[in-house]
């Protein structure tokens, strides 16, 4: 667990989580509980619009780009390179739709994306595009990878951290495997932002895509989608709108003159409220370093792997040091793992059920109480 003078900066972290007060909330990898930031800011809007419209709609489209800075400064990216979205499947379709793809090219995953990352591929098939799905399970080969690569795959697409088995990739050797072979890589982080740091100077992932309601703790329907600068002109625009040109609130000058950044791909209207209660988050977040929030996350769930016995639970989840991630699933033999997860929730724990088995998610506001609440949940 945490050294004890950082148990006050997680204690201050815990008291802008509003849900900390009824559950021990071990589902991020989910849905999660909005921070209290997050929930005013949509409050406010919610507020703001009733008495006022849209007066204030300046002020709110001001607040966007500071949260496109935001988002920018946690991958260390330049503000040009991000385009604020609705989801992460959003992200994806824009490479996806927008690649200029010819008939016998072809896509290289793992086969244990989560749908969305095999749907948008998959619907490429009408342009002669083949998506090929490499056996990964719970400790997947980067060799496996590689070896179903060749001279016609243009993108390489991964999870940073897998949805159902916990695994963290190494993005920095699946970049460079990516580019020796001529390929992009796109990589969905809707697992890993927010939890584990992450440099695109230092790490050159080409694509990124991540919705904000998982460890960003903002709410569903807001995200964020990355792209190098120099991709900008190599993915056709889709879903192209007013707010896609340089002149985009000249409403009587029609002229396809693309915005020279990511803000491009961004087309019509915002979810305002959601990406106002997203950005609401990121600046909350800003105070509690990934580096610092990674280490925490990673206590939890060695402190939680370390238990698991102790209820006769057997963990699937890879541990070692650059693997390990927020989430840990595991299996308890002779359970029905649906009614384990019913009987946790009656007594305020929240947790998953995926790919037949149990998963636990916490975040870095989770504490040893939560800990023990969960394991006096399972061994009902």
């Amino acid at each position: 667990m945490s050294e004890p003078d950082e148990e006050g900066l997680w204690d201050q972290f815990r008291r802008l989580m509003p849900c900390a007060e009824q559950w021990s909330y071990f589902d991020h990898a989910a849905v999660a509980p909005l921070s209290l930031p997050a929930k005013s800011a949509l409050v406010n809007w919610a507020t703001e619009v009733a008495e006022n419209g849209a007066v204030n709609w300046p002020q709110w489209a001001a607040e966007l780009e500071h949260l496109r800075r935001r988002a920018a400064d946690l991958v260390h990216a330049d503000v040009a390179e991000i385009a604020l979205t609705h989801n992460t499947t959003e992200g994806i379709n824009l490479v996806a739709e927008g690649f200029p793809w010819q008939s016998g090219d072809n896509v290289v995953m793992f086969d244990d994306e989560f749908p969305s990352n095999v749907y948008a591929w998959l619907n490429l098939a009408d342009r002669g595009v083949e998506v090929r799905r490499v056996h990964g399970g719970d400790r997947p080969k980067l060799d496996d990878l590689a070896k179903a690569c060749d001279d016609r795959t243009r993108i390489i697409t991964v999870s940073w951290v897998g949805y159902a088995s916990g695994w963290r990739h190494d993005l920095a050797k699946l970049a460079e495997m990516a580019h020796e072979r001529g390929a992009l890589l796109f990589v969905d982080a809707i697992q890993g932002l927010g939890v584990f740091p992450l440099d695109v100077q230092q790490t050159p992932v080409d694509f990124l895509a991540a919705d904000g309601h998982k460890w960003l703790l903002g709410p569903e329907g807001a995200g964020l989608f990355f792209t190098r600068r120099e991709h900008l002109d190599r993915l056709r625009p889709i879903g192209l709108g007013w707010n896609s040109v340089v002149h985009s609130h000249d409403f009587s000058k029609i002229e396809l003159c693309l915005k020279p950044s990511a803000g491009r791909y961004e087309g019509g209207t915002y979810n305002m409220p959601g990406l106002l209660a997203l950005g609401a988050s990121l600046e909350m977040l800003a105070d509690y370093p990934p580096g610092k929030i990674s280490r925490r996350v990673l206590d939890l769930t060695d402190a939680i792997c370390d238990r698991l016995p102790s209820v006769g639970a057997v963990s699937t989840t890879c541990r070692e040091p650059q693997q390990a991630s927020g989430i840990v699933s595991f299996e308890i033999p002779g359970r029905n793992l649906a009614e384990v997860r019913r009987q946790c929730r009656e007594r305020q724990v929240v947790l998953s059920c995926r790919s037949g088995r149990l998963r636990v998610s916490p975040h870095a506001y989770n504490n040893a109480e939560d800990i023990d609440r969960l394991f006096e949940a399972l061994a009902v």
